[in-house]
Formats: C-alpha cells, structure tokens, sequence
C-alpha cells in the first residue's frame, strides 16, 4: 500500500511517515503544496491513500483534494489539520475528503482511520490466500498450514501484493512502485532478495514454488 503525505511541518511528517513505514506502508512525502499537487497528478494511480495537510505553503490541501477527485472518485483522502470548527469540518468533507483529523492527534488514531477506509473500499478484502498459504490485513498475519509465519513488513507487503494480484504478472516496475517509497532508487534487484525469502519462509520442499517468475518482467502467484 502506498501513501502520500503532504505536510510542511518536518517534525510532523517524519513522526508519521516512520510509523506507516513500520506498518508496513509506503509513504511518499511532499513537504508543500505545490510538489503534493505535482506528486498526486503524476502518480494519480499509484496511491492508496492521500494524508493532506490544509494549510500548505502554495496551493491547499483543498485544492490538492478537489484535484485529486477530479480523476479519482473513491480513493481515500484524510485532511490532517489544525482547523477544529464544524464549518471546516463540513466544508473539507464537501471537498471530497473521506475524513478529517484535527491536530495533534495520536498517531494510532491516524493508523485505524486509514485502516478502516482501506477496508471499507469498494471490494476491498481482509484475508487472501492460496493454496495452503493465508494473508490477513487487519489482523497483520501470515499462516501456512495454519501455522503462524513471521515477516518482516516488507516481506509482508510484498506477498500482499502478490495475493492482491493473483493470476496477474507482477512487473518488477509497478513492485517497487507499490511496496517502495519514491525516493528509492529504482534497483529492482533488491525485489530478487525478498521474493527468495518468501519462498524460504512459505514456499513447501519439493514443490514448485508458489511465485512464479516471468523471465525479464516480474512475479506471479497463480491462481488455485
């Protein structure tokens, strides 16, 4: 999953981008409102969820999100602001905001409300599985067997796209798009590393390993 954060305030950003990156997320930050813009409308299908400050040097975060609606009509969109009247509330919700989180706010209040959006989209699952191997979301765990496995969070995040995509080749590109923040530095070799940990951790001795990889394009899990 990935997310853009655009917020001014370096201290806030850091404090919330190393927290969604412990979850497991990938958070792309725009530091104002210009550069959020630019970022939402380049990579207008790559995000998740957007984190939108109101109050951005430039262009606000309203208009970042009225944007942002104008070519997507459903994905998430949480303001995080210091404005806490109900006349701001109801004008950023009749923006195309999904919610609205007054400053300061517990990062673990941040973490549920996305979570909560995510699970609410249109289709959106919980639990993904193949074969004898299962991914739950919400509960952030991995089985085989029925037996617990241990992943790191990229690992996690890696076998959640996988899942997600089930059937489909993975191009190694749209991999590090999802799993990997925009400042990493594009070397999809580094995916090599994680996919052989999967199959250490989960694929089964003496079977064809449950990812399959496509020569020169990418991964894929296919369909049971």
């Amino acid at each position: 999953m990935r997310i853009l954060l655009a917020e001014d305030e370096s201290a806030i950003a850091g404090f919330i981008k190393e927290g969604l990156e412990e979850e497991g997320f990938a958070v792309d930050v725009a530091s104002n409102g210009r550069q959020g813009l630019e970022m939402a409308m380049d990579y207008i299908d790559e995000y998740d969820v957007y984190l939108l400050d109101w109050m951005l040097p430039g262009i606000s975060g309203i208009e970042i999100c009225r944007s942002i609606r104008k070519e997507n009509k459903t994905v998430p969109i949480i303001f995080l602001t210091a404005k806490d009247t109900v006349d701001d509330t109801v004008f950023a919700l009749e923006s195309g905001a999904n919610d609205y989180l007054k400053k300061p706010f517990a990062f673990e209040e941040l973490l549920a409300r996305i979570k909560v959006l995510l699970r609410n989209k249109e289709g959106e699952q919980n639990v993904f599985k193949t074969e004898d191997i299962s991914l739950n979301t919400e509960a952030h765990l991995v089985s085989k067997n029925g037996l617990p496995v241990e992943l790191t969070q990229k690992e996690f995040a890696l076998l959640e796209y996988l899942l997600r995509n089930k059937g489909k080749v993975c191009r190694r590109t749209r991999i590090i798009e999802k799993i990997w923040d925009i400042h990493f530095d594009k070397d999809t070799s580094v995916i090599d590393v994680f996919i052989n940990s999967l199959r250490k951790k989960l694929d089964t001795p003496g079977k064809e390993s449950f990812i399959q990889t496509i020569r020169g394009v990418g991964y894929r899990v296919n369909n049971d």
